[in-house]
C-alpha cells in the first residue's frame, strides 16, 4: 500500500501552534492526523480546514499525559491509517501537544510536577517509542521545546525542565533511529500569543510588552510564526538536518 502523500501526526493539533502546524504541513502536500484532548469541534475544524487544501486529515482522540491509553490509541491510529489513508504507516511525529505551568519553585506541587512530567517527557518518550513501528523508514520526528530550555525567568522551572530533558532525548532519538534514516530534530517557540498557559503573553499587557521588550524582532510570536518551521523540517529539503535545536523566538533574550 502506498500514497503520493506523506503523512504526519501532530499531536494538540486542534488549535494554537498545533493548529498552524498541521494547516503548513497541508500546504506543503502533506496528509495529517491530529490528535486533541478535549475540544473535539476544534480539531474536526483543523480537519476541514486540511482538507480544503488537497490533502487529507483525520482527527483522534488522546490524552498525551495518559501513558496507558497510547495501546489503544495505536489501535485507532493503525485503523485510520488503513481505512482512510489507505497505508499501514506514517512518516512524521510532531510532538507538540502540551500545557503550561507557572509556580515559584518553592511552591511547585508534586501533582503540577507530576502533570507536567507526564505530557511533556514522559508521554513524548513513551509516545515516540510506540510509534516507532508505525513510522517509516527515512521519516522524522520533530520534538517541541522552549526558548524557556535556554533562558530563565521566574515561574515555569517544572516546564522548562521537561522541556530541556526533551531536549536531550531529541539527540539520542537522532543517534538510535539513524540506521533507519529517521531524523530527529528539536523546534523550540519562544513567547506565543496563544491560549496556551491561560493566555498570558496573549492577553496580559505587561507580558506582552515585557516580551516584546526582550526580543530583537520587537514583538511577541504568533502562531504562524511556528508552524511553516516544522513543515520545513518534514520536506526533503530538511533531509540533511539532524539532531538540532531550532529556536523560533524572534531572537528573544540575546
Amino acid at each position: 500500500m502506498s500514497t503520493n502523500h506523506k503523512i504526519a501526526l501532530v499531536t494538540g493539533g486542534g488549535r494554537g501552534l498545533g493548529k498552524d502546524m498541521a494547516l503548513k504541513l497541508a500546504q506543503r502536500g502533506l496528509d495529517v492526523i491530529i490528535t486533541y484532548n478535549s475540544r473535539k469541534e476544534d480539531a474536526l475544524a483543523v480537519v476541514a480546514q486540511v482538507e480544503q487544501t488537497g490533502s487529507k486529515a483525520a482527527a483522534l482522540q488522546l490524552n498525551v499525559g495518559d501513558i496507558k491509553s497510547f495501546d489503544a490509541f495505536f489501535e485507532e491510529l493503525t485503523s485510520i491509517l488503513k481505512n482512510t489513508f489507505n497505508v499501514d504507516h506514517f512518516d512524521f511525529l510532531i510532538n507538540n501537544g502540551g500545557i503550561g505551568g507557572h509556580a515559584p519553585f518553592g511552591q511547585v506541587a508534586e501533582e503540577m510536577f507530576d502533570e507536567l512530567l507526564n505530557i511533556h517527557f514522559k508521554g513524548v518518550y513513551f509516545l515516540t517509542q510506540g510509534s516507532l513501528n508505525l513510522l517509516n523508514d527515512g521519516g522524522g520526528i520533530v520534538n517541541i521545546s522552549s526558548g524557556l530550555a535556554r533562558f530563565s525567568m521566574p515561574g515555569p522551572s517544572a516546564y522548562a525542565s521537561m522541556k530541556g530533558a526533551v531536549e536531550v532525548l531529541t539527540r539520542y532519538l537522532a543517534l538510535e533511529l539513524g540506521p533507519r534514516r529517521i531524523r530527529a530534530n528539536v523546534v523550540a517557540p519562544g513567547a506565543i500569543a496563544t491560549d496556551f498557559s491561560g493566555g498570558r503573553v496573549r492577553d496580559n499587557a505587561e507580558t506582552n510588552q515585557m516580551v516584546s521588550n526582550a526580543t530583537a524582532l520587537g514583538r511577541v510570536g504568533q502562531p504562524e510564526d511556528i508552524g511553516g518551521v516544522v513543515a520545513f523540517l518534514c520536506t526533503e529539503d530538511a533531509r540533511w538536518i539532524n539532531a538540532q535545536r531550532i529556536e523560533v523566538s524572534g531572537g528573544m533574550h540575546i
